[in-house]
């Protein structure tokens, strides 16, 4: 006779509040790392899964690849059993799977589930009984239920289904978006309370049983869309308001008006505002691409999300704008931008983190070297730069240094560390696509 629903879920709840229990993270990057770490710190047996072996070899050997997760770090969970691995044999001994992996667009700009179904198909084989399965890739509604169990259920080879209230035996599936937010320090990553959204009441019990033992709060929902939905909503939001300030911003240019000054006068209002803040375009995994996750799913019910669409349209555009304005300072000295040497600084999409996933930058490179300009690049987080899903740059960072040589030197991402007043006082033109050099008087700055 198969085990009762609510037993099951007892007994795994039960393995959680003791630490017996086993916690399997797959996808070891910017999202599945630091949860691990977590789970870790909790004392709890944590495996981390991922089909990179440098990865795997990097983290058994106690080391880090991000850099703002330190090597002691590591060292510090391998004493509470953390260990890596490409295996998958070894799911079957995890009592809580947690998927961590990319969901990109591919080049028509639908979502590219294809991580999501290699993984699953990796995962089911080696289902046990009891076990739950969390998804927390972000992603379109309805993924979790109609993609991932589907798999999960062809392809296991115990004849498992998914647990519902009204069956007995199965496995629990949840789905709970990641809320990363690479290089906040302001805010602890325990204390980002948790969404949890269960297939059946039992599964976000058990969900928010496993994130409860490292957040300080989690929120259920009452399904796996609703949750999916939320994680789009949050991004969504950032996206149409940055698309709000970008479209903003340049009518602010042809008005000869500061929309930084502008954006900090509004801000001093209590209630009914939140600023944000314009740039060269968007970066990282979630607020450039979510919006065309939910305008592709949208499409399936005779939906057009054109708000939504129109502002993914304009913080595309963003990287174009920034060229036109390069164009127009170098313009100004007699030059322009075929021949022309141009320093980049910055190439992570955000200032004081080693990521470069879907970095305006990149575009920005690019598209200046169709304009004939020589580029080159500095970032202290970088030391190379080569092939990713949609760049082939093969760049080697560049010392700051003479940069009287270049004609212009544009500023994509304000890292920390970097000096402005001195880049301003030597460089012959200045783009500055953040404000980083606000304050600093000179003639040789362009504000875009």
């Amino acid at each position: 006779m198969k085990p009762n629903l609510a037993n099951l879920a007892s007994e795994l709840k039960r393995k959680i509040e003791t630490r017996e229990a086993r916690i399997g993270i797959v996808g070891m990057g910017y999202v599945g790392l630091p949860l691990a770490l977590l789970f870790s710190d909790e004392r709890f047996r944590v495996t981390g899964f991922d089909i990179d072996e440098r990865k795997v070899a990097a983290l058994n050997a106690g080391g880090s690849y991000i850099v703002r997760i330190p090597g002691t770090e590591i060292q510090a969970a391998q004493k509470n059993g953390f260990s890596a691995t490409s295996n998958y044999a070894q799911i079957r001994e995890m009592d809580a799977v947690i998927i961590c992996v990319p969901t990109p667009l591919n080049e028509f700009h639908e979502p590219d589930l294809s991580y999501i179904t290699q993984t699953v198909e990796g995962i089911a084989p080696q289902l046990r009984e009891g076990q739950i399965i969390i998804l927390e890739s972000t992603t379109y509604p309805g993924t979790t239920e109609e993609v991932m169990i589907p798999l999960l259920e062809k392809g296991n080879t115990s004849g498992l289904k998914v647990a519902c209230e009204a069956e007995s035996g199965g496995f629990f599936v949840a789905f709970s978006p990641e809320r990363e937010d690479p290089g906040n320090d302001t805010v602890a990553r325990r204390d980002i309370p948790k969404v949890v959204g269960g297939v059946g009441a039992l599964a976000s019990e058990v969900a928010a049983a496993v994130y409860g033992a490292i957040f300080n709060r989690t929120v259920p929902v009452s399904s796996p869309a609703v949750a999916e939905m939320t994680k789009l909503l949050e991004n969504i939001y950032r996206c149409v308001n940055i698309a709000l300030v970008n479209e903003l911003k340049q009518l602010c240019h042809r008005m000869d008006i500061d929309i930084f000054e502008v954006i900090d006068a509004a801000k001093t209002k209590p209630f009914g505002f939140q600023a944000f803040y314009p740039g060269p375009g968007l970066g990282g995994h979630c607020i450039p691409i979510d919006p065309f996750y939910l305008s592709w799913k949208a499409k399936q019910f005779d939906f057009r999300t054109k708000f939504i669409e129109l502002a993914g349209e304009v913080n595309i555009a963003m990287p174009y704008y920034v060229i036109e304005r390069t164009a127009e300072g170098l313009n100004g000295n007699k030059k322009s931008i075929n021949g022309s040497k141009i320093l980049v600084l910055g190439l992570a999409y955000k200032k004081d983190i080693d990521d470069l996933r879907e970095s305006p930058s990149l575009t920005i490179i690019e598209l200046l070297r169709q304009r004939g300009a020589d580029v080159s690049y500095n970032d202290p987080y970088f030391a190379t730069v080569g092939r990713g899903r949609h760049y082939d740059l093969n760049m080697t960072n560049t010392p700051l240094e003479n940069l009287g040589q270049y004609d212009a030197v544009v500023i994509v991402t304000d890292h920390s560390d970097y000096d402005y007043p001195r880049i301003v006082k030597e460089s012959k033109l200045v783009v500055d696509t953040r404000n980083a050099t606000k304050g600093i008087k000179s003639e040789n700055i362009v504000r875009c």
